[in-house]
């Protein structure tokens, strides 16, 4: 295991700047996951601490060692790429093992390596296949296998599961998150799928232009973002969002079909606000205290019903997240009620200066 510090880390290509200057703290053991849009620089940042790209300024500490001249097959440092890159006339076992003969690993340990990292990855009966003789999965699990047999230090993962279809993803997090608790090891994973960081992590870094927005547990996030990018990013439907027009009374603002009240006291000017799909409800139109907007598209999906509602005066949708057998016509004249205590609200320049109540969870 392994703690790692980053300062001020930039990385440059000529003269765009993709990296801006990038603090952050890895604990010992921690399971840190960094997401965010395309070209944000995740897999920039992931590359320069695994060594395979050189940092333009800034220092990059593992256990308190400098390893910013440190070659990559010296940081003890494992990284699972996107592509399985499983050599095809190799077996299963030859693969795993690869890294470990070219190091002169002895043959009795490489055998005991990899036959152990294969049964906790339940592989252990294909270890005399060949690649082309597995499913992705299985593939994932021998790439991911030859990263633990070389027992190192911190475990880096670039969106390990994204050429996978939505089963094996769901098996092969499974597997991954087994992984993190028996292995205890130092393990930071890049992924544009909210559901593997949210389950997943124990912390989360959004990043947004080379820079870092937000870092904490992944219901801080959720609950607690401090502006708008972070609020609308994380979750899945995304936050709804709302301008602010004119003032209505104390506390209470024009928005599109009608008014809300926010707070009391805050801390700057309000501009606009954001609440999530689950703490709206649809009622009928006119009720006290709702937004009028008519339904526009309903999504089904078992256990949740989306529908997403044009408010009047705006065409934006806004989306409601309700119980799957709620039953909700297209076209349907509707009210919208919006919890206050839920609300999210965001100053002119996106910063948050109000956060929603969390919901408390129930006791197990």
């Amino acid at each position: 295991m392994a703690k790692l510090e980053l300062k001020n880390i930039r990385k440059s290509f000529g003269s765009v700047d993709v990296l801006k200057g990038i603090d952050l703290m890895v604990e010992d053991g921690e399971f840190v996951a960094f997401v965010g849009p395309s070209g944000c620089g995740k897999s920039t940042l992931l590359r320069l601490i695994c060594g395979l790209d050189e940092i333009t300024s800034g220092q990059m500490a593992i256990d308190g060692e400098l390893v910013n001249d440190v070659p990559p097959a010296k940081r003890g440092i494992a990284m699972v790429f996107q592509s399985y890159a499983l050599y095809p006339h190799m077996t299963v076992a030859e693969n795993m093992g690869y890294a470990l003969r070219l190091a002169g690993t002895p043959k009795q340990e490489i055998a005991e390596r990899v036959n152990k990292a294969a049964k906790k990855l339940r592989i252990d009966t294909y270890l005399e296949r060949k690649p082309r003789q597995l499913s992705g999965g299985q593939r994932q699990r021998v790439a991911i296998g030859r990263a633990i047999v070389r027992e190192p230090r911190i475990f880096l993962f670039d969106e390990p599961l994204s050429n996978l279809d939505a089963a094996l993803r769901v098996e092969m997090r499974i597997e991954i998150a087994r992984m993190k608790e028996t292995l205890g090891t130092t393990m930071i994973y890049v992924t544009h799928d909210q559901i593997e960081a949210m389950t997943l992590a124990d912390k989360i870094v959004v990043l947004n232009a080379g820079r870092v927005e937000q870092v904490g547990s992944p219901l801080d996030l959720y609950n607690k973002p401090v502006n708008r990018f972070v609020a609308g990013f994380i979750g899945s439907p995304k936050m709804n969002f709302l301008k602010l027009g004119a003032r209505k009374g104390e506390g209470a603002f024009a928005v599109p079909g009608g008014e809300v009240r926010l707070p009391r006291n805050l801390s700057s000017a309000p501009a606009e606000i954001g609440i999530r799909p689950e703490h709206v409800e649809l009622v009928n139109r006119g009720a006290a205290d709702s937004l009028a907007g008519t339904v526009t598209i309903t999504e089904h999906l078992g256990s949740d019903t989306y529908a997403y509602v044009a408010l009047d005066g705006s065409e934006e949708m806004f989306v409601v997240r309700l119980s799957g057998d709620r039953a909700v016509k297209r076209n349907e004249p509707i009210g919208v009620h919006v919890d206050p205590a839920m609300l999210h609200v965001f100053s002119a320049d996106g910063q948050s200066i109000a956060s929603a109540r969390p919901v408390a969870l129930e006791a197990a």
